[in-house]
């Protein structure tokens, strides 16, 4: 299965305060965060990870919570990532687009007002904002097929290709 996730922001205590996450501190976020993403992807599973797996942390200590997470790693850079251990990944890009079963589908960690192929049925997937899921169900109201994958927008849970299909009502081949 292809999952997607995003924000993770490991070790990074002000964002449970500046997000309202749920968490006394970065150590029971950091532990949730990840049992909650290991629960759902397994080994052979490929996750794309759209920007900010940690900060305020050193890059040693996130590449040893990096290697507890299960999948194979594909890291889309945001503001926050630095150069983490590049044998954890099995790429690192800033932009990269992918086709699931026919479905064009963009990936960044910023959202784009536009993408490749927005205007026939792409969709836009990124983090950075910290969105609530409000914010996706807005955009599929609109008929925006733009969608957050960050995990204060998805229950801390990474999310996958198929559920944000289905999101969106949309045919695959």
């Amino acid at each position: 299965m292809i999952y997607f996730t995003s924000d993770l922001h490991l070790g990074h205590r002000a964002v449970i305060y500046m997000q309202n996450r749920p968490f006394a501190d970065e150590n029971e976020m950091n532990r949730t965060i990840i049992a909650n993403y290991n629960a759902v992807v397994h080994k052979n599973d490929t996750v794309y990870i759209l920007g900010d797996i940690a900060h305020r942390i050193k890059a040693e200590e996130t590449n040893e919570l990096i290697s507890k997470l299960n999948g194979k790693k594909y890291l889309l850079k945001g503001n926050h990532d630095k150069k983490y251990d590049p044998s954890l990944f099995e790429e690192i890009r800033d932009f990269m687009t992918i086709v699931y079963k026919g479905q064009s589908i963009s990936l960044m960690h910023y959202p784009m007002l536009s993408w490749p192929k927005s205007h026939y049925g792409s969709i836009m997937l990124h983090g950075h904002m910290h969105n609530d899921e409000s914010y996706n169900l807005e955009n599929r109201k609109e008929g925006i097929l733009r969608y957050d994958v960050g995990v204060d927008a998805n229950g801390f849970y990474p999310v996958s290709v198929e559920q944000i299909i289905e999101f969106f009502g949309l045919k695959t081949q």
